[in-house]
This record gives C-alpha cells, sequence and structure tokens, in this order.
C-alpha cells in the first residue's frame, strides 16, 4: 500500500511539472512569436530602419543562447522553480520596459537582453531539462513533444491577441498589457519548484557517476554531439527568419497585417501536431534520421514558396506546411541529447546544443533586416535557408545515436 501511495503521488508531481512547464513555455514563446506583428507599426512610429528592430531581436535570440547553460547550471544547482519565476518576472519588466521605449538604446536593453534572459529562464531550455529528468524514459519522447507542442499553442493563441491589442491600443500599450503575463509564469515556476522537491530525477547508476564537468567534457569530445549542434544552427536561422520576418515579407508584397498573423496563427497550429507527432515518432523510429527528413522537407518547402506566386491559398499553404516542420526538431534534438549521454545532465548538455540554435537565430532575424534595408528584398536570406537545410540534411544522417558507454567513472 505504501509502495503504491509513493509511486502515484510521484506521477502526481511530474503531472503538475508536466502541465506548469507547459503553460510557461506557452506563454513565453507565443510573447515571443508575436513580437514580429509590431515591427511595421513600431519602425513606422519611431522613424527606425528594420535593421534596429531586427537588431534587438536578434541580440534577444543571441543572449537567450548565451544565458542559456548558465540558467540550466542554476537550476540544476538551486531547483527550476525559482529560476522560471525569475524568468517570469523579467518577461514581465521586460515588456513593460518595451512599451516606453522611444530609442534604439532602450529597446536593446528591453527586447534585446533583459527579454533574453527571460527567455533563457523560463522558456523552452529549462523546462525540457526538468520534464526529462522526471519522465520515464519510455515516455521521455512523448513529454517532451507535449511541451514543445504547447509552444505551438502559445502561438495561435497568444499571437491572435497581440494583433488585437497592436490594432486597438497601438504598439505602446500593447507591450503594456502583454507584460501581465509574466506574472503568469512566475506562478508556474512556484508550482514547478514546489513539485520538483517530490520528484527525484530518474537517473541511472552509471549517470550518476560522472560529474557535470566530466559530462560537458565527454560531449564535447563526442563527433556525434557535434554535429547535432551544427545541425540545429540552422534550426534557429529557419525559425528566428520566419518568425520575425513573414509578416514585413507579406506586407511589401501587398499582403495585409491579418495575412501576416493568420500566417503565424497557422505556423503555430501545425506547429502543435508537428511537434507532438516527433515527440511520439522519436520513440519509435531513429531520431537522427528523422532530423535529416525534417531539414530536406524545410527545404524544398522554401523552395516552392518562394518560386510560386504569392496568393492567399499560397501563404496558407506554406505556414501549414512549415508549422508541421516548424519545433519538431526540438523533442528530437534534446531526445537525442537523453539518448546518447542520459538524463541527468540533459538540460546543461542540451543548453549548449541550444546557443547554437540561438546563434542561427540571430543571423536569421539580423540578416533579414540588414539585407532588406542593404537590398531591399529578403530572397538572399531564403536563399541562404535553404542551402542550410540541406546542408543540416547532411549533418544529421552520420550522427552515432548509441547510448554512451562509460569505462571509467569521473575522477
Amino acid at each position: 500500500m505504501t509502495s503504491y501511495t509513493s509511486t502515484e503521488k510521484k506521477s502526481n508531481t511530474a503531472l503538475i511539472i508536466l502541465i506548469a512547464g507547459a503553460l510557461s513555455v506557452l506563454l513565453g514563446m507565443g510573447l515571443r512569436n508575436s513580437l514580429g506583428l509590431f515591427q511595421i507599426s513600431l519602425t513606422t512610429d519611431l522613424g527606425w530602419g528594420r535593421e534596429i528592430f531586427s537588431l534587438a531581436l536578434a541580440m534577444q535570440n543571441l543572449l537567450w543562447g548565451a544565458f542559456q547553460p548558465f540558467a540550466s547550471a542554476a537550476a540544476d544547482k538551486w531547483g527550476p522553480g525559482r529560476v522560471v519565476a525569475l524568468g517570469g518576472l523579467l518577461y514581465g519588466v521586460g515588456l513593460y520596459v518595451m512599451s516606453n521605449s522611444l530609442t534604439p538604446d532602450s529597446f536593446y536593453l528591453s527586447a534585446g537582453l533583459m527579454l533574453g534572459m527571460a527567455q533563457s529562464a523560463c522558456a523552452i531550455g529549462i523546462i525540457l531539462g526538468v520534464v526529462g529528468r522526471v519522465m520515464p524514459p519510455e515516455k521521455r519522447s512523448w513529454g517532451l513533444g507535449l511541451v514543445t507542442a504547447a509552444g505551438g499553442v502559445g502561438q495561435f493563441t497568444v499571437v491572435p491577441l497581440g494583433q488585437v491589442l497592436l490594432g486597438e491600443y497601438g504598439w505602446s500599450l500593447a507591450f503594456m498589457y502583454l507584460s501581465a503575463f509574466g506574472l503568469i509564469i512566475v506562478c508556474c515556476g512556484l508550482a514547478i519548484g514546489q513539485a520538483a522537491k517530490n520528484t527525484p530525477a530518474k537517473t541511472s547508476a552509471d549517470e550518476s557517476a560522472v560529474s557535470l564537468k566530466e559530462a560537458i567534457k565527454e560531449a564535447a569530445g563526442h563527433q556525434g554531439y557535434r554535429l547535432l549542434t551544427m545541425g540545429f544552427f540552422v534550426c534557429g536561422f529557419h525559425v528566428a527568419f520566419i518568425g520575425v520576418h513573414l509578416p514585413a515579407y507579406l506586407h511589401d508584397i501587398g499582403m495585409s497585417n491579418e495575412t501576416g498573423a493568420l500566417a503565424l496563427v497557422l505556423i503555430g497550429v501545425f506547429n502543435v501536431i508537428g511537434s507532438f507527432t516527433a515527440g511520439v515518432l522519436g520513440g519509435k523510429h531513429r531520431k537522427k534520421s528523422l532530423l535529416s527528413i525534417l531539414y530536406l522537407t524545410r527545404a524544398f518547402v522554401m523552395i516552392w514558396f518562394i518560386l510560386t506566386p504569392i496568393s492567399i491559398l499560397t501563404v496558407i499553404i506554406f505556414a501549414c506546411a512549415m508549422g508541421f516542420l516548424w519545433l519538431g526538431t526540438v523533442p528530437l534534438t534534446s531526445g537525442l541529447v537523453a539518448q546518447i549521454f542520459g538524463a541527468r545532465y540533459m538540460g546543461t548538455l542540451f543548453a549548449f546544443v541550444f546557443f547554437s540554435h540561438q546563434i542561427g537565430s540571430f543571423l536569421g532575424v539580423w540578416l533579414g533586416g540588414y539585407l532588406f534595408d542593404t537590398f531591399g528584398t529578403y530572397m538572399p536570406v531564403w536563399w541562404a535557408g535553404v542551402a542550410l537545410g540541406f546542408g543540416a540534411a547532411l549533418f544529421h544522417w552520420p550522427i552515432n545515436d548509441k547510448t554512451l558507454v562509460r569505462t571509467q567513472p569521473a575522477e
């Protein structure tokens, strides 16, 4: 009877972590994905070029990745709940400061530094780490897929709300109202912290013999880990460029602002389906093969989109297809890290891979704005995304995805 009660308690607290973590990702990713809607209105109102807006969001992506290993290490040491709650607080304050940003420097500080730090603490990286540790191996890929899918739910719930607030109140008040979501993320962090105390990480004796320093060293020396890191760079380039610049790209060719919002919403809707599907398939098939297929398909979808005359129908088809492929990389990539190196230090090891993703995000967002201001077109970045998609498909194919056998414990 006691054993049954203990098992039931662990299951319930793991479920709390899964739900609270998914809600934190939903809000964090939803708020982030809504920012592209504000580019035209904000830059026109303040008389800025698109490079200023793009650079701020590029900084956000880069700093998110740069702070992620430190946030993950802090979560390992002091508990994920406190870190997520701090991230929610930073998110709310950052959005509030954005609402009053009238100079590039204040926008870089708020949209770049503050939101970048916030997302490293409360968005997908930290949550994947804690969910990966508390879920049993046979359900890990499913749980990671569910958390990633929550990011897509945020895209088709928070993004439309952002469009409504922007249309009704303008960009400044819209940012101010959206800042209130930071308080909900704080509550999610508190719930995760309380539940994490009752749910020990599921690690093997083999993993327990390895220190964090040794785990990082052996990952750095693993060719598959390096290839995985290179491939995730491409994912960041794709999703950041499209997420930020697609509404402006459509606006430039005569589409309405609502069409841009619709495209982001559809990407979010199909991201839910695609991410969850990737999580399920990742538990049945080789993750590295699925990743190669996913990146290759992205490249072909982009080729079709930029060579086909644009219409509402082609925008819808592109958004649905790209949405299905959007973040399916995340449960597969994070799951592959756990599969090869174990779950104990999954959060920290994935954080380094994620930093590569965010370097790609920085370049995707910044180059989109810089090259548009220079050449008056987004085409060079679209074709760069195609080439990188083919490259990523090749990177993942030779990865050795066998679980690492440790012959000696860490000294």
